[in-house]
């Protein structure tokens, strides 16, 4: 039993290129399907990642059940990617030339069917990610592109974005000064007639140098 977890049925090299083949078939094969399959997995999607898992499944191990081929290949697997993905982050080149560029599908609430097409997304699938980025419609958004990592960003109109912090800050501080206007004129209201024209006649002197007319 213990030969049998322990003991590799494929050479180690083998095992290591089966496993790095693999992963850039996978890769390329992402490339080529587009940004719409990162996008978001539908009913099909699932299907196809599902099915693909079990098709290389078998070109990863090889004739290898053991543990320790199965561990060799994880451990491949995840260094593997970990060097793509810092050499991506060091290289915007061959980062367009792997994960591709942006694409723009509305503009000024006006949907780009051809780029649609071209990604293979669905305007129904377009407008209900703009609804969960509290968008109502497409006439709502200035800018919606899809990103190469498949993450769509929605940029809304300035009439139909939502307050910021910073206009709650504003409008917050504008109504304290009307209280404080309001407020020091219903005191004034409050006072004597004769005590108001005194003020108001203090006020005159202080701007004028001259007293004011009652």
């Amino acid at each position: 039993m213990w030969h049998d977890l322990v003991a590799v049925q494929i050479p180690i090299v083998e095992k290591v290129l089966r496993t790095v083949a693999v992963y850039a078939l996978i890769l390329l094969l992402f490339r080529l399907a587009g940004k719409r399959g990162l996008a978001g997995l539908n009913t099909f999607d699932m299907v196809v990642v599902f099915l693909l898992s079990n098709v290389v499944q078998n070109a990863i191990i090889g004739n290898d059940n053991s543990l320790l081929g199965g561990a060799i290949g994880a451990v491949t697997l995840i260094a593997v990617n970990s060097a793509v993905t810092r050499w991506l982050a060091r290289d915007p080149k061959a980062a367009r030339i792997l994960e591709g560029t942006a694409t723009t599908v509305v503009e000024d609430g006006k949907l780009d069917r051809a780029a649609l097409r071209g990604l293979a997304l669905r305007p129904s699938e377009l407008e209900h990610a703009i609804r969960i980025q509290n968008g109502d419609k497409v006439t709502d958004v200035a800018r919606a592109r899809l990103e190469p990592d498949g993450q769509l960003l929605v940029t809304l109109k300035a009439a139909e974005q939502g307050a910021t912090r910073g206009d709650v800050r504003e409008l917050r501080q504008r109504l304290e000064t009307i209280e404080r206007l309001l407020t020091e004129l219903a005191a004034d209201r409050q006072r004597p007639s004769g005590i108001r024209r005194w003020s108001r006649a203090r006020v005159g002197r202080g701007k004028g140098g001259g007293p004011a007319a009652t």
